[in-house]
Parts: C-alpha cells; sequence; structure tokens
C-alpha cells in the first residue's frame, strides 16, 4: 500500500473527533481526489502533512518554538518519499524534530488542521503560498526523555495544556480534549 492509499484509507475510516475535523476529513478527502500527486509539495493548491501532538506521562504537551514562523506548535511537517503511512511520517517528524527515540505513536489521527502557509517546493525554489491538510497524531513520550532541539526549531519545551506559551500557532488548542480522550 502507498502513502497515498494509506492517506485515502485512513481518513475515509477515521470517526472526526469534532464538528471541524469532521469538515476538515471532508475537505482532505476531495483533496486526495487529485490523487497521489497531493500528498507531496509539488501540488502547489495544497498538500497532506503530518504532526506529531507528543504528550508526557504528566500529561504535559511538547512544543516547538518554529524557527520560520516564530510560533509555539507541535511538531510535524511534510511527508517524505519513503513515508509507508501517514502515522508513520508522524513518527517521522516527531522523533527528528524532538530528538526523541522510542515515542510511542498512536495511529488514530487525533485531529486535521487546514491552513495556509508559505512553503518551498522539494527542490528548494523560494517559498510559495499554499494549504497543508494537516493530519495529527497523538505520540507518548518514553519515562525520562530529554528533548533535543533541532534546526527547525528556535526552541522546544514542554507545557502543562492549561499554561501554553504566546504567540501559539491556530490549531494547537483544538488538539488538547482529543488527546486527552484518547489517553483515558
Amino acid at each position: 500500500m502507498s502513502l497515498y492509499e494509506d492517506a485515502v484509507r485512513v481518513l475515509t475510516g477515521w470517526t472526526a473527533t469534532s464538528e471541524a475535523a469532521e469538515t476538515a476529513r471532508k475537505r482532505t478527502l476531495g483533496l486526495l481526489a487529485d490523487g497521489p500527486v497531493a500528498m507531496t509539495r509539488a501540488h502547489r493548491a495544497g498538500h497532506v502533512t503530518a504532526s506529531a501532538f507528543i504528550v508526557d506521562d504528566a500529561g504535559r504537551v511538547l512544543l516547538c518554538l518554529h524557527g520560520r514562523l516564530g510560533m509555539w506548535m507541535q511538531l510535524g511537517g511534510h511527508c517524505e518519499a519513503g513515508d509507508e503511512t501517514l502515522a508513520a511520517a508522524a513518527l517521522r517528524e516527531g522523533t527528528e524534530e524532538s530528538g526523541i527515540n522510542g515515542l510511542i505513536l498512536d495511529p488514530e489521527p487525533i485531529d486535521i488542521d487546514i491552513h495556509e502557509v508559505r512553503c518551498g517546493p522539494a527542490d528548494g525554489a523560494p517559498a510559495e503560498p499554499s494549504v497543508h491538510y494537516d493530519v495529527r497524531f497523538l505520540l507518548r513520550a518514553p519515562a525520562g526523555s530529554v528533548e533535543q532541539i533541532s534546526d527547525e526549531s528556535a526552541d522546544l519545551a514542554w507545557f502543562a495544556p492549561d499554561e501554553l506559551p504566546s504567540p501559539l500557532a491556530g490549531g494547537v488548542v483544538q488538539q488538547i480534549a482529543p488527546a486527552r480522550a484518547r489517553l483515558g
């Protein structure tokens, strides 16, 4: 199964965690009707991305201060050719950007957020307006995990859900309730 086929399968069978997530699920499936190119930056109208909402045993959330955007947000980004599933893309992004090995992935999405961005194509050309159809997954950090800032972040820190930093990217808060529900 290809990454594209996995995305269609996951989003077709997923029960959305909110009304907004259901609307985003339907819009993302509409985007995927354009075929496998919708998984890549080459699809300038928009493309599917994968994010990692990382929590620890204390219920804190790991957020990065995005180096280019200057806002706190969950970790994640573009799918790559070697990613076999959306969940695997989120796990890869979470691991790369947090420096934490052994993250435990929940394979069902917790949210989908659609937002405008400026991102460059894979060939390094200048950034252009596009849209990310961001599928978000819950990942649990192993006990004793120590995060390490990546090249993509200006900072990386743990926050209690009721003490989130500012400026905070849109779409971060909406992940808290479904993450808590999944954690039980």
